[in-house]
């Protein structure tokens, strides 16, 4: 029986996957279809050679706090060390291509960010020699710092700044993504998986704030359209905090679908934004999703709703809307391993994995993953090795076995009540079905499915 449950989460995860075909941009842009033909079927060529991709920079570690103690900051350089290290400790690294990180341009910044921002958080003392001295001390002037408890210097409470390196660290990280973005979306590297921090996807227009100065998955979802021409983008977030500076950014863009997966518990957690009911405006109506976790930690979320969330609303609205590359904001603060104000759900690195595969049949394979949050060491390299390896297109048949007995352990009572319910509110859309459960969902997730269901279109 456990065979051939297997051999049918094996078909079905076949059935999500598409032909990776190379990248069309600009004016000879068509849509990439999903389709069940066989490569002797089309007339694109697929590329075997292609490598995935890795990048991480040293200047990146600078980012600390001057009191010197990372025990009172979950967001430090031991976070992309650790990573580095067991990439390397598993052999991963050396599958991969390395590339080299590159720090983002003042002009690059400021395809997302206002000038006074990037000024103001992009520049150092050194640095600033080089510019307008005038423009510059007038914005500097208007900078506010609050002394934290350990001693140290924030632009909030939990946001350190280090005067000599934050800037410098943060426009690495932007840069390293956008690179690296530019790479798998010429077609150079399959795909690719950048180590950076600090992370981005709280940082908005105007304000650095939860860890944040520079959102690097929107300064490169930006530039692929301004220098690329990529007329589809996919934003995944699965952080366990809302990416409310990435909503932000694209909230009016139909050409960027920002879908996001948090907990959320009724706006009580971090930042408080990401609500069901937020799906975009104007022309962007529909094209922001986002999969609001309630009702605490009784159970905390685990891999069980992560997968039946991407079978039932993240999977069948991506490959509606078709995208030419996907970004991924990465963060692990979702894995178990967490304390309840930094996270508190119980999602294994193996289902990270899984759901990186599921990504990987979209948009010929084109997916880039930017670490964003996450905190718990052992955690955070479970999650990030496995990963890598679905990149790598190492699977396991021990990860499918696990994650059968995950979703058996969800009780099947939900299942028909939930499929009823998700049927009757994407049924009211001409161009959408439900897809099969394969878990059941807590009731508290029926609003959630609902509300996507019933607010989502293209």
């Amino acid at each position: 029986e456990k065979q051939k449950q297997l051999q049918q989460l094996r078909r079905q995860t076949a059935h999500m996957e598409t032909l990776a075909v190379p990248m069309m941009l600009g004016s000879a842009h068509r849509p990439l279809f999903r389709t069940q033909s066989s490569p002797a079927s089309t007339s694109l060529t697929v590329c075997l050679c292609l490598v995935a991709g890795l990048v991480y920079d040293s200047q990146m570690l600078k980012h600390q706090c001057t009191c010197g103690d990372n025990s009172s900051h979950p967001e430090h350089a031991g976070r992309i060390q650790s990573i580095w290290s067991r990439l390397q400790e598993r052999g991963l690294r050396g599958q991969c291509e390395t590339i080299r990180g590159r720090k983002a341009t003042l002009e690059e910044l400021q395809s997302v960010h206002s000038e006074r921002h990037v000024l103001l958080y992009g520049t150092n003392p050194l640095n600033r020699l080089k510019l307008d001295n005038r423009k510059l001390a007038g914005i500097l002037s208007q900078r506010m710092f609050v002394m934290l408890p350990c001693g140290g210097v924030g632009v909030d409470n939990d946001t350190i700044w280090n005067e000599s390196h934050t800037s410098t660290a943060s426009r690495m990280a932007a840069g390293s993504v956008t690179e690296l973005a530019f790479r798998v979306a010429k077609g150079e590297l399959k795909n690719g998986f950048a180590v950076v921090r600090p992370p981005g996807h709280h940082a908005d227009p105007s304000n650095p704030m939860g860890f944040c100065y520079f959102n690097s998955v929107a300064i490169a979802a930006k530039q692929l359209q301004q220098k690329l021409s990529a007329n589809k983008i996919l934003i995944v977030d699965w952080d366990v905090h809302h990416g409310n500076g990435t909503q932000e950014v694209f909230y009016n863009d139909p050409s960027v679908l920002y879908i996001s997966l948090h907990r959320y518990d009724d706006g009580n957690f971090f930042p408080g934004s990401g609500g069901p009911a937020e799906v975009g405006s104007g022309a962007g109506e529909g094209f922001n999703v986002n999969v609001a976790w309630t009702g605490g930690l009784d159970p905390p979320m685990s891999d069980a709703e992560y997968i039946a969330a991407f079978r039932t609303v993240v999977m069948p609205i991506a490959q509606e809307f078709s995208p030419d590359v996907i970004l991924v904001s990465s963060g692990f603060d979702a894995a178990e391993g967490h304390p309840a104000p930094l996270g508190g759900y119980k999602v294994t690195g193996k289902c990270f994995g899984f759901l990186t595969r599921q990504l990987m049949g979209l948009a010929g394979g084109r997916v880039i993953m930017a670490l964003e949050g996450g905190h718990d060491l052992t955690a955070i390299c479970d999650a990030s090795e496995a990963c890598v390896s679905a990149l790598l297109g190492i699977e396991s048949v021990n990860v499918l076995e696990d994650l059968i007995i995950v979703v058996q352990r969800r009780s099947p009572s939900n299942l028909t009540e939930l499929e009823g319910i998700c049927r009757e509110e994407w049924e009211k859309l001409p161009r959408y079905r439900c897809a099969k459960l394969v878990a059941s969902y807590p009731k508290r997730l029926e609003a959630v499915i609902a509300a996507n269901g019933a607010s989502t279109k293209y």
